[in-house]
């Protein structure tokens, strides 16, 4: 297999037991080696007291997209750390999408952007989170670039 069917191999593999993604009713637009677009609509059961998408539930699904990033090299992959700057509120209605990109990756760990926007283009978040590889523990057994 080459890495693009690598990545979505692991992108079926993970998805299927995503139940928190699913939940939220998150859609994986794109998948691609250290690269991911997830969309999310924010729904009434999402606002929090002000009226605005609950912080939390931005940053799960730029963490959502992170998670499928730096997976997509087939290697069980986890988070380490994350820092989130939510620069806008997500809005009733408002479709938010996350684009993920591997910035660096070297032996076990990694650092991926992740930039959340909405239908409008406009800038809600950004995430930058590091991976922790866990060598040796592939997502898709007998699947390799």
């Amino acid at each position: 297999m080459n890495a693009q069917q690598v990545a979505e191999a692991v992108r079926d593999a993970m998805f299927a037991n995503d139940r928190a993604s699913k939940a939220l009713g998150m859609e994986i637009l794109s998948i691609a080696p250290g690269r991911a677009t997830l969309a999310m609509t924010v729904r009434e059961d999402m606002l929090n007291g002000f009226e605005i998408c609950h912080g939390g539930l931005i940053t799960t699904l730029a963490d959502s997209t992170f998670a499928f990033a730096c997976n997509s090299h087939n290697e069980l992959t986890v988070a380490s750390g994350f820092t989130v700057d939510i620069v806008a509120p997500g809005r009733l209605g408002d479709r938010l999408t996350a684009i993920g990109e591997e910035v660096h990756l070297a032996g076990r760990t990694g650092v991926y952007d992740i930039t959340v926007r909405n239908q409008r283009e406009e800038l809600v978040a950004v995430f930058r989170g590091k991976s922790y590889r866990i060598k040796g523990k592939p997502i898709v057994q007998g699947v390799s670039e």
